[in-house]
């Protein structure tokens, strides 16, 4: 098997940081890792394989460069405007963790254990992005369910950790509840979130369009669709709490025909990646606490409607820096990689 000269820009952010772990973690086919951030960041170094390696400043000619093979951006997306472009030319392909391409119809948006084929679809602009954190552990568990009963409407409402929003807002929850300590809570900022975190939670993640939906719910309603290559009706509550790390949704699926749950849990335990909690009385169901730092996406409360047959009803929860991000990214690099090996 051949190695490759990887990129990982972003190297000093939350999901940055995550994608090296993970790199590190599963013996990437690695020739050389090259961490790239901005100009503030660049000099200073990372921790990986026991070695500190230095943060090259992006530029335009940095993935020239250095021969970069595959680039992994999460820089923010006019990053990836700006500077994916400049990978694609000097030969790397490029796995974006940002919005920016998610919904370019060339561009293929990718769950690996959802839509693996679509990485083929690379070469139109050499260029694979990974969804919204939300949306990839929600259809990594739609996946099996969809391919028994044939989904046809998702309500879902998340309850997303500050991470979510990088690592200043974690900090901000922090604080906060260091001030909540000192009864000083009502003099601490919020420069992360439109309201106090600590404590509370907030319905709304990114900011409100004209149908009354946030931007982060319409992302998982366009997103869900382009993955699954199936017009599903999706409805989406998205909501901060003051989780530091771990996703949750609460899930309602509508499919075409009767649900057995029993049917329906074996399906789940059986797919990739997932990882079924599920004993109510014994209190033990998913929950962010068991999902740091974990690869797998945990669910529990699989319970059949009370009214209606083919109604489906459970809880999804998966560390969003890990599954959400850095790990689907990587897992996104290893089919490629895959793919290159056959040709």
């Amino acid at each position: 098997m051949a190695n490759y000269n990887v990129a990982v820009v972003g190297a000093s952010g939350a999901v940055g940081e995550e994608i090296l772990r993970v790199l590190e973690e599963i013996d990437f086919p690695l020739n050389k890792l090259v961490p790239m951030a901005s100009s503030r960041s660049a000099g200073n170094t990372v921790e990986f394989n026991g070695k500190e390696i230095v943060i090259k400043e992006l530029t335009e000619t940095v993935f020239a460069e250095e021969e970069i093979d595959i680039a992994l951006f999460s820089a923010g997306g006019s990053i990836s405007a700006k500077f994916a472009p400049f990978a694609v030319e000097a030969g790397a392909v490029v796995i974006d963790n940002t919005s920016h391409y998610r919904m370019d119809e060339e561009v293929p948006l990718v769950v690996p254990e959802v839509n693996p084929e679509d990485i083929a679809q690379w070469q139109n602009k050499g260029i694979i992005a990974n969804p919204n954190c939300s949306t990839i552990q929600m259809v990594q568990a739609l996946k099996p369910l969809d391919d028994a009963y044939d989904l046809k409407r998702v309500d879902v409402s998340t309850y997303q950790a500050t991470s979510g929003a990088g690592k200043e807002a974690m900090k901000e929850l922090v604080t906060q509840m260091q001030a909540f300590f000192a009864f000083k809570l009502s003099e601490a900022e919020h420069n992360s979130f439109t309201h106090q975190i600590a404590l509370n939670v907030i319905p709304q993640i990114d900011v409100f369009m004209e149908n009354g939906y946030t931007k982060e719910e319409i992302k998982m309603v366009n997103e869900t669709t382009k993955i699954m290559h199936k017009g599903i009706e999706v409805s989406a509550t998205c909501v901060r709490v003051p989780v530091l790390r771990g996703h949750s949704e609460a899930l309602t699926l509508t499919f075409d025909s009767d649900v057995d749950v029993d049917e329906a849990r074996k399906l789940l335990s059986k797919a990739e990646n997932i990882v079924i909690i599920d004993n109510p009385q014994a209190s033990e169901y998913p929950m962010p606490v068991q999902c740091v730092d974990q690869n797998e996406t945990f669910v529990g409360r699989i319970r059949k409607d009370l009214y209606r047959n083919n109604v489906l009803h459970m809880f999804v929860v998966a560390d969003n820096l890990r599954v959400g991000a850095a790990t689907n990214a990587v897992r996104i690099a290893q089919k490629w990689v895959a793919m290159q090996e056959v040709k």
